[in-house]
């Protein structure tokens, strides 16, 4: 995946903002001190963010748009539902170390209501059906199960915790 200027100015600034987190208390960082790290002005930043928090929430965007990216297949059962989680998780992990500054920052709601956010979108898009918590369902676990694997440093085993996932909400009438 190929990435523009302005993507890598985007970039600066996301990377600027968590090694501040490591060093200060999120609310003791302003935006002169990500500029700063960043290597863009002020002007710069408010280009392309209108605060702190939408920093937060394009780190978000930029991971879920690799992930799409990189994902091959339609999930057409069971198996490629775990494949999917699988992937997920794997990737939280691997990025958990933004995700430890946000829960240590207390912003851990950003990461709901982005899922919250993106579950809704997909089910509108994908879904027929009219269970309108179903979506929220869905981002709940994902959300409370990576939160809770983040406490224990994501030991446990990402294949267990996605096949958990997979059987915690897929229908037992629709076994392959």
């Amino acid at each position: 995946m190929e990435y523009s200027p302005d993507e890598y100015t985007r970039h600066y600034i996301v990377t600027a903002l968590f090694k501040l987190m490591h060093e200060y208390e999120y609310e003791k960082i302003k935006v002169t001190d990500i500029v700063a790290k960043a290597g863009v002005g002020r002007a710069t930043f408010y280009r392309y963010f209108k605060s702190k928090e939408d920093v937060i929430i394009y780190y978000f965007e930029r991971h879920t748009r690799e992930f799409v990216f990189e994902q091959r297949i339609i999930p057409r059962g069971k198996e490629d539902h775990i494949k999917i989680a699988f992937d997920t998780l794997t990737m939280f992990k691997q990025n958990k170390e933004p995700f430890k500054l946000l829960q240590k920052a207390h912003l851990t709601d950003l990461y709901l209501g982005y899922l919250n956010k993106k579950f809704v979108q997909n089910f509108e898009r994908d879904n027929n059906d009219k269970n309108r918590y179903l979506p929220y369902l869905y981002a709940g676990m994902l959300y409370n199960v990576s939160m809770k694997w983040l406490e224990d440093d994501c030991k446990e085993d990402a294949q267990t915790l996605a096949a958990m996932i997979v059987e915690a909400i897929y229908d037992k009438g629709d076994e392959e």
